[in-house]
């Protein structure tokens, strides 16, 4: 197949393009590297089936051509984070909900055969059941939670009344290599690996006993190829690990000191998604052991050498916006 893959030169859409190169499609990489890297896709670049677009999705015509001849389209670009969409509801609106829409629209009048949306688990918010299955509330907290799912509305409505294939992917904490290493305050692996690479402490937030669905990046990529490979439209599903696990058991694999710094508001003391539903429709399963994910981590941990080192301080100046909009009531 020839595949368009929107934010493939992110963490996520990296590894994508590396997975259907390897089962043998053509892929261009659309990307606007603002938040992606060139660096993760270089590797491909030599490939004879590899091709790079940039361009912005907020630009519909810019992107367009991409679209030519393509048959799967799988959309991971987009902004994340919570703090700055706190900050700049502005900003994730226009890429997370009008750049999808764009994407739609050129997926569809260019005869694209399948479209597979990248969602996220936070627009569960705080379940109130765990594991968590896809007919559970939508609650979201913050506006990229909020933008993300808005963007899944919009991909099932196209599914629905233009009858474009198309299917959500629910993503669950996923990690992995080429994880982003730069930018917000955010995921726990980024800020725990370069904390031990510093020889500075791991910021535990709370108690360390919240537990998460943590999804290898390579698992969440087959879900996707899967998804695509599959007759199955009009559905949003849940791709996670089948498991949680602590902070306090991750800290126990990294090996190193430990602080803990105030637990946040708006934030659960548990992700955990019920995969049953992507099981049934798709066979998919993940493969790759919480433990074994770490390991590779800790393999690659030069990767943070240049990522920012957050202790309790930053943390509280950075998360400011958090406490402040998503207290509770």
């Amino acid at each position: 197949m020839k595949c368009l893959v929107t934010g493939g030169a992110g963490f996520i859409g990296s590894h994508l393009a590396e997975a259907l190169l390897a089962d043998g499609h053509y892929v261009t990489v659309l990307d606007n590297l603002s938040c992606g890297r060139r660096e993760n896709v270089d590797r491909l670049a030599t490939h004879p089936a590899f091709s790079f677009f940039e361009a912005d999705i907020k630009d519909r015509s810019g992107i367009m051509p991409a679209f030519a001849g393509v048959e799967w389209v799988f959309h991971l670009a987009g902004i994340a984070d919570i703090v700055p969409s706190i900050e700049q509801p502005d900003a994730y609106f226009g890429n997370n909900v009008v750049g999808t829409l764009n994407v739609l629209q050129c997926a569809l009048s260019s005869g694209a055969k399948r479209f597979v949306y990248a969602a996220s688990s936070s627009s569960y918010g705080i379940a109130e059941v765990y594991p968590t299955p896809e007919t559970a509330p939508i609650i979201p907290r913050y506006p990229y939670a909020l933008t993300k799912y808005m963007g899944e509305e919009l991909v099932l409505h196209w599914a629905q009344v233009y009858k474009l294939p198309a299917v959500s992917l629910r993503l669950f904490n996923v990690y992995g290599p080429r994880s982003r290493t730069t930018g917000a305050y955010g995921a726990v692996f980024g800020v725990f690996l370069a904390q031990k690479l510093n020889n500075r402490p791991f910021t535990v937030v709370g108690d360390g006993t919240q537990t998460r669905d943590f999804t290898y990046v390579t698992d969440v990529a087959a879900a996707f190829v899967a998804a695509a490979d599959s007759s199955v439209s009009g559905e949003a599903m849940n791709v996670g690990s089948g498991k949680r696990y602590s902070v306090n058991r991750l800290v126990e694999l990294l090996g190193g000191k430990v602080i803990f710094v105030p637990k946040r508001p708006g934030e659960p003391d548990c992700t955990f998604g019920d995969t049953a539903k992507i099981h049934k429709l798709l066979g998919w399963h993940p493969r790759v052991s919480f433990e074994d994910g770490v390991a590779k981590m800790l393999d690659c941990i030069e990767d943070w050498r240049e990522a920012p080192v957050w202790d309790s301080a930053g943390i509280q100046k950075a998360t400011a916006a958090w406490f402040r909009y998503l207290k509770d009531d």
